[in-house]
């Protein structure tokens, strides 16, 4: 093919593709799109991320916990210690520890957990109950407030200040109340239903108690007044949040993650067991070696002779040794016939004929009994000891 074909098919080729990408250039239109992936991990691993975030940005400086050993090292003069985290196994000395903790000039916010119950006079929740403030639903009060039709807002928890004309607005949950039998409250928030913050002085210190936190979790924080209440309650301390302190224990750990290695954890055990446990009493220690006697010896030497060389090698060792004590006792006895042999045994042996001829004459080739071989060998003995 010719520089010249080459020419006319590459002109057609080089136009077409300079067709095709003004076409692209002047048509295709740029637009830019937003993936949206999910919260972080470290966002779904702490539901307050936002709020401390927030915190840091106000200047506060925020940290957090999962348990509160937290407070052997936490000065109180200064901090704020945010208790959001779910308290079930709170022990007594917990509890008094948090509650020293405020005495001594911390700042505690803590959620109530439970419903205070008339019967027990206890809501078990230890912290709640020795701050002697009680829990309810709202739905079991006795009277509704009169002006709930009048508030543009009745879900909304309102909390009024000084040289201010409106409240702030923050959204808790309008379920549960709060009570204070005692007057023990020195302010409070309230929506058009219930009460859903009540704030307290403790020694040195103060307890803020409210209905729940969830107001302060992403991305509820963003809503209303909610980020700011947090700030204004806490401002001008040190921030620790402690939540997730129902941590599940190694048990239920090892029983959600690894069942297998448990169950064959369990089976070596169970082996272990059955193989150490006296199953049909001690087990008998073996005779010590000093205690063997020669007459265990010769008994264990004709076992093995026995099982070796058959019934039949051993009764014509008998037989050989009672004639070779016989050529003894008589010069000439082995060139006598049979008969004359016999007859020369019974005399020297005083036992008849027959006897010898029984105990002489060749064994059939089959095995014999154990009774039969024992009654043999008895003659061929008593016959030998008689020479």
């Amino acid at each position: 093919m010719n520089r010249r074909l080459w020419w006319l098919l590459g002109v057609p080729v080089i136009g077409l593709l300079a067709a095709l990408g003004l076409s692209v250039y002047f048509n295709a239109t740029p637009y830019q799109e937003v993936i949206d992936y999910g919260p972080s991990p470290e966002a779904r691993a702490n539901p307050y991320l936002a709020a401390e975030h927030f915190l840091r940005k106000q200047g506060l400086n925020v940290s957090h916990a999962n348990n509160l050993s937290i407070l052997a090292t936490l000065e109180p003069n200064g901090h704020s210690l945010l208790l959001l985290g779910e308290r079930s196994n709170i022990t007594p000395r917990q509890a008094d520890q948090v509650l020293n903790w405020a005495r001594a000039g911390g700042r505690v916010l803590m959620v109530a957990e439970a419903l205070w119950d008339e019967r027990t006079a206890s809501s078990g929740d230890l912290l709640l109950d020795r701050v002697q403030l009680h829990q309810s639903l709202s739905k079991d009060l006795k009277e509704p407030p009169p002006d709930i039709g009048e508030d543009p807002y009745p879900n909304l928890t309102k909390l009024y200040l000084e040289d201010e004309d409106a409240p702030a607005y923050a959204s808790f949950d309008t379920e549960f109340h709060l009570e204070d039998p005692n007057n023990l409250a020195d302010s409070w928030a309230n929506s058009a239903l219930a009460t859903h913050l009540m704030q307290l002085s403790y020694g040195q210190g103060s307890i803020t108690v409210v209905t729940d936190a969830d107001l302060w979790k992403t991305p509820n924080i963003g809503r209303y007044d909610n980020a700011w209440l947090l700030w204004y309650l806490y401002s001008g301390t040190d921030v620790t949040l402690v939540f997730n302190m129902d941590h599940d224990d190694l048990l239920t750990l090892l029983l959600r993650y690894f069942p297998q290695a448990l169950v064959a954890l369990a089976a070596l055990i169970g082996l272990w067991i059955w193989h150490v446990a006296l199953r049909h009493g001690p087990l008998q220690a073996p005779p010590p070696k000093a205690r063997r006697q020669l007459q265990e010896h010769v008994r264990a030497s004709a076992d093995f002779l026995l099982r070796r060389n058959g019934q039949e090698r051993l009764l014509q060792a008998l037989q050989q040794d009672l004639l070779r004590r016989a050529r003894h006792r008589h010069p000439g006895f082995e060139h006598l016939g049979v008969t004359e042999q016999w007859q020369v045994l019974a005399r020297l042996t005083r036992q008849p004929t027959r006897t010898i001829s029984q105990a002489l004459s060749p064994r059939p080739k089959q095995r014999l009994s154990s009774a039969d071989f024992a009654r043999q060998v008895a003659h061929l003995q008593t016959l030998r000891n008689a020479l």
